[in-house]
């Protein structure tokens, strides 16, 4: 295990944009990366029209012939056109469903073909940073743990900490777990964990509740600092009421999980 690890204590083709009740997009195979026949990568996408292309780019490039799969939360920017032009499939639907369900309904095609070997979990604002996302890759295949966690090695934007600090609190109250990225978006597993944590919780809870679930399940989970770049949230009107959606479906989380 690396310095910059924590681990729990437990165990190009394009595709036509389709509605999400349509569980098979595509009959295409997936990918295949040497030493995992199965591999696949789902991309969180809401208004990410300018970063979208860098994101799947860069991740084509440190996973080549790695499935994409972007689940777009009806963004209004064009983003489903551009994925679509950068090799992606998209899910997509008409109103926007919060992430947790849209990432679910992007999951659930993902399944729909079988269970990966490995899932690649990732936000769309990334950009060129996203090919250090093999670091959380490498961890799951080398056995350290079952679903790996991106730290970011740098901190960008935020507010006073508070949505931070609950969420923190929250996983280990429920878990036993501490976490120093609580929130992050950018996650590894193994394809029976996806399966397992499925559904995730609403809205930005999502990331908190894979925790919990999964560490309840008795995988092991670590977590990696990366260096990755995302749009940070500032201290605005916009980026705290922001913070406060995500405190609001965080509570939520740790109240339905008690």
């Amino acid at each position: 295990m690396s310095p910059s690890e924590t681990c729990s204590p437990t165990a190009t083709s394009i595709f036509q944009t389709v509605p999400v009740m349509c569980a098979g997009i595509s009959v295409m195979p997936r990918g295949r990366i040497p030493g995992l026949p199965d591999f696949t990568v789902i991309v969180a996408a809401r208004n990410e029209a300018d970063r979208i292309g860098a994101t799947l780019d860069a991740l084509a490039e440190a996973f080549p012939g790695a499935e994409r799969l972007v689940a777009d939360d009806a963004s209004e920017d064009g983003t489903a056109e551009v994925a679509l032009a950068h090799g992606a499939r998209v899910v997509t639907r008409g109103r926007s469903h919060g992430k947790g369900a849209n990432v679910t309904a992007a999951a659930e095609a993902a399944l729909s073909d079988g269970v990966p070997d490995l899932v690649l979990v990732c936000d769309g604002d990334l950009g060129a940073s996203a090919t250090a996302l093999g670091g959380l890759v490498d961890a799951v295949r080398e056995g350290r743990c079952e679903l790996a966690v991106a730290a970011f090695r740098r901190r960008l934007g935020g507010g006073f900490g508070l949505a931070l600090g609950f969420a923190r609190w929250a996983i280990e109250r429920r878990c036993g777990f501490r976490a120093e990225a609580p929130i992050s978006g950018q996650r590894a597993m193994r394809g029976e964990v996806l399966s397992t944590v499925l559904p995730f919780a609403p809205g930005y809870g999502m990331e908190i509740g894979m925790t919990i679930d999964a560490v309840r399940a008795g995988y092991r989970v670590c977590e990696v600092e990366l260096e990755l770049e995302h749009r940070a949230t500032g201290r605005s009107f916009a980026g705290f009421a922001h913070r406060a959606r995500q405190l609001r479906d965080f509570a939520g989380v740790w109240w339905a999980r008690r």
